[in-house]
């Protein structure tokens, strides 16, 4: 018999990522810890990402209704900047 680890006990269980606007009105997804992030031009490619990110958790997405900045100086950042539509 193989064991498998329970879904909530999985590295995508622990990561909390924010998503809100930043002060230029663009949405930003950010890992709690600075781990990844990206800037986004709606919430909801932000939250595609997030979910993508965490292992599609939303009960670990967190809107923040106060402004928030993608900081990009962190050296384990991995980024993500959504194309412009043409």
């Amino acid at each position: 018999m193989k064991l498998v680890e329970p879904p909530s006990c999985g590295r995508a269980a622990s990561i909390i990522v924010f998503i809100g606007r930043n002060g230029r009105g663009n949405w930003i997804a950010r890992e709690q810890n600075g781990l990844f992030g990206g800037l986004f031009v709606n919430r909801a490619q932000a939250l595609k990402y997030a979910l993508f990110e965490n292992g599609h958790r939303p009960e670990t997405i967190i809107e923040v209704s106060r402004e928030i900045e993608l900081d990009i100086s962190s050296a384990n950042l991995r980024t993500f900047v959504a194309p412009r539509a043409a």
